[in-house]
């Protein structure tokens, strides 16, 4: 084993964070597979400064049935001692009774910065043990490297280089949640509501939320108002009102200060709204409701890739490693130096404290300010500087996913303020053929981003059926753009449209898709809109389905989720769930696999964790389906355990959109519109728009890190059409961390480690996506 003779510790420190229970449990069980002793730190630094009981060795069965718990299971606490040299050479040595030489830390700045200075002097803590007496000198030289690796847990996701922080996106969904409520009250009443989110002295949480709720005001201390901004906004709110809308809602971060670096607080600009404008105004602090609660899908899976990344890094290091953070990056792990991090991290501080405050902003990152700059550009309506030539239509075709009207609104109001004419089409492509289309104005899709399903009404009707009365519509409405969102039929549509270019030139005019559809299906990017909320769905279904398991004792659900023949849906639940095992076309198993599964839970259920939980694909076998999955286990586990089947079925395609699929359809519209008139502007000559080549039929999408445009033309060659499906899919790699912390043995071979990155201004400039 690649660990043998390693100890590894793991604490965590800091203010909690939802997923670090997630955490714990990946570094745990990854620590147990290769071969290494692990250690549980209760209680943070204070307990490994303490020592005694709070330094336990752990089981493969002692993180069982915590990946679904906020919070930590094995706390945190702010530890005062740790930061005297006293304190560390008491942990030092609690470090050295147990033979520990590797530490995982998973906390904040803080906590990580803490951990260096660990690191930085245990030769000379050791030293002065053998001095005292406490440790002989043989022991010092087992024991004379200690090696650190830092996760970062903050909902503030305030730590410069990594994307997300752990913790992050379950704070925004708590966010969400209560924005949802607050404003159906708010309509009822006519309210204004100034809603106080946390984040200390980064504004992350504040703008994320405010661009996925359509925020009328926000104020992140990155960047302050211009002096005079109370006059500004109070002009804002009362148009808003005028135009015929019964609510307002500012965001309002903990951190914020005007330009001279004085807090604005929640309660002066409530008083100003009431004094200036009469309007009935609330205050909502939404304080710790922000830490807690389970953890989301994403913050499940985050945690666990970055804990078995840490370990792989804990096993490799080397005595000129430098200290690193495991981070993701797009959505593949990297290695940061954990000092160069944390550097930048204070140059954002200081450069909010020296008021350079577009340096600021700059500094947070690239994805930061793209947040920001669309933010103001779709709060407020600004007159278009002039009228242009084109007209856009915008449609949404398949089954319906979370995140289609996000993209519709941003799509409409980016093209209103290019000038454009814009129309929406009802039911797809054959609302298209029957002429239900209308021109739409800024305001006709405001409150949208929050509703689930497609406001728009969607169908899967391909063109090919009725192509002679599309075009007669596009000739009629004049229609140089199309703007298609939806699944796997809006792409194989705009490929049908695209083809038929030789029979009529009315469909020489710029197409885009974007993908949209709870089963990750569509090629040409890495995530589809709706995915996320359907995971999330389909996961908080299993949460509940496991604890009913754990009532009845030795029982084992087969569980079917929604995808198609893409089996990415219950791939990315199984990780989030901790199932024991997800069966998905694109991973072929055999009759000695369901063998091996069936044995695996009868192994199991002899253990103290006397439940299983089994997910299946809806298609990913012609003859193994889930009722005969359900036979199988029956049969062979009588008097073991006992059976049930759940069919999850339509809830994954409802709900309201997750943070992630509000904020990830308002970018890809605004990112579509703008190359759709970037694509129109060239193509338009004497008074008309022509575009036959390739690329003016794309689909948009997220590929690894950035945001790319693949002609339809160029991924029909990488498309299996009969299983509807691309040929290579990024999220395979993401099964085997599945099979490893469900405890099947497979080989350290298929691992793929991430690589050491660095941390610079010229890094942070790159655009990460989202």
């Amino acid at each position: 084993m690649a660990g043998a003779g390693m100890a590894i510790a793991v604490l965590t420190s800091g203010g909690d964070a939802q997923g670090m229970n997630a955490a714990v449990r990946a570094v745990t069980r990854m620590g147990i597979y290769v071969g290494a002793k692990v250690f549980l730190i209760y209680e943070g630094y204070e307990g490994l400064v303490e020592g005694g009981d709070n330094i336990k060795q752990a089981n493969w069965l002692s993180v069982s049935n915590i990946i679904q718990l906020g919070g930590t299971v094995i706390g945190s606490a702010r530890c005062k001692a740790f930061t005297t040299r006293a304190g560390r050479l008491r942990a030092a040595r609690n470090l050295v009774e147990h033979g520990i030489t590797n530490l995982c830390v998973i906390g904040g700045d803080g906590s990580l910065t803490g951990a260096d200075i660990f690191r930085s002097e245990w030769g000379g803590l050791l030293e002065e043990l053998v001095r005292d007496g406490q440790i002989s000198e043989e022991v010092a030289r087992e024991n004379c490297r200690l090696n650190i690796v830092g996760l970062v847990g903050s909902i503030d996701n305030d730590f410069c280089g990594t994307d997300m922080t752990i913790g992050t996106d379950s704070a925004l969904h708590r966010i969400m949640e209560v924005i949802d409520a607050i404003t159906t009250t708010a309509q009822s009443h006519q309210r204004t509501f100034v809603l106080e989110v946390m984040g200390r002295h980064c504004g992350y949480l504040a703008l994320v939320s405010g661009l996925a709720s359509g925020a009328d005001w926000l104020f992140i201390p990155e960047s302050p108002p211009e002096d005079g901004w109370e006059d500004l906004m109070c002009e804002r709110l009362g148009e808003t009102r005028s135009r015929g809308s019964r609510l307002n809602i500012i965001i309002i971060a903990e951190g914020a200060i005007d330009r001279s670096g004085k807090p604005i607080s929640s309660n002066y600009v409530k008083d100003l709204v009431v004094k200036r404008l009469g309007f009935d105004t609330r205050v909502t602090v939404l304080g710790h409701v922000q830490r807690g609660g389970t953890p989301s899908a994403f913050d499940r899976v985050l945690s666990s890739k970055m804990g078995m990344e840490a370990v792989m890094a804990l096993l490799e290091a080397t005595p000129d490693t430098p200290a690193c953070v495991v981070s993701l990056s797009g959505n593949q792990s990297v290695r940061l130096p954990l000092m160069e991090c944390v550097q930048v991290t204070k140059d954002v501080q200081k450069a909010m404290d020296e008021k350079r405050f577009e340096e600021a902003i700059q500094l947070r990152g690239r994805s930061f300010e793209n947040n920001w700059n669309i933010y103001k550009l779709l709060a407020h309506q600004k007159p278009a500087q002039e009228k242009s030539p084109f007209s856009l239509a915008i449609l949404n075709v398949g089954a319906p996913a979370a995140g289609m009207n996000a993209a519709v609104r941003s799509a409409v109001r980016i093209g209103i303020c290019q000038g454009h004419t814009v129309y929406v089409v009802s039911d797809g492509f054959e609302g298209l053929s029957k002429g239900q289309i209308r021109e739409v104005g800024w305001h006709d899709v405001a409150g949208w981003l929050g509703r689930g399903g497609s406001m728009l009404g969607t169908k899967r009707t391909l063109p090919k059926t009725c192509m002679e009365k599309i075009v007669e519509n596009v000739r009629k409405f004049n229609i140089q753009g199309l703007l298609v969102i939806g699944g796997f039929e809006a792409y194989e549509g705009v490929l049908q449209l695209v083809e038929a270019r030789g029979q009529y030139e009315e469909l020489c005019i710029i197409m885009c898709v974007i993908p949209a559809t709870i089963s990750n299906n569509v090629p040409g990017t890495d995530f589809s809109l709706g995915s996320d909320t359907a995971v999330n769905a389909a996961m908080e279904s299993c949460d509940r389905i496991k604890q009913s398991a754990s009532g009845t004792k030795r029982r084992v659900f087969i569980v079917e989720t929604m995808g198609g023949y893409c089996g990415y849906l219950s791939t990315v639940t199984g990780i989030a769930v901790g199932a024991d095992a997800a069966y998905v076309y694109e991973d072929p198993f055999t009759i000695h696999d369901l063998k091996a599964n069936v044995e695996h839970l009868t192994d199991k259920m002899k253990t103290d964790i006397q439940r299983g939980l089994v997910l299946r694909n809806e298609k990913c076998h012609e003859h193994y389906t889930t009722e005969f999955l359900y036979n199988l286990y029956s049969s062979e586990g009588k008097g073991i355990f006992d059976c049930r089947i759940n069919v999850l079925g339509h809830l994954q395609q409802g709900g309201a959109p997750t943070p992630f699929d509000r904020n990830y359809g308002t970018k890809l519209g605004v990112k579509a519109v703008l190359w759709m008139s970037e694509k129109l502007q060239a193509a338009y000559r004497k008074g008309r728009v022509f575009a036959n080549s390739g690329d003016s039929a794309c689909v948009i999408g997220l590929r690894k890190k950035v945001v790319a445009f693949s002609p339809v033309t160029e991924l029909k060659k990488v498309t299996d059409f009969e299983h509807r499906l691309p040929q290579e899919q990024w999220w395979l790699n993401l099964r085997l961390m599945l099979k490893m912390l469900a405890n099947y043995q497979i080989s350290l071979t298929e691992y793929i480690s991430g690589k050491m990155e660095h941390v610079t201004r010229r890094t942070l400039s790159i655009e990460k996506g989202f």
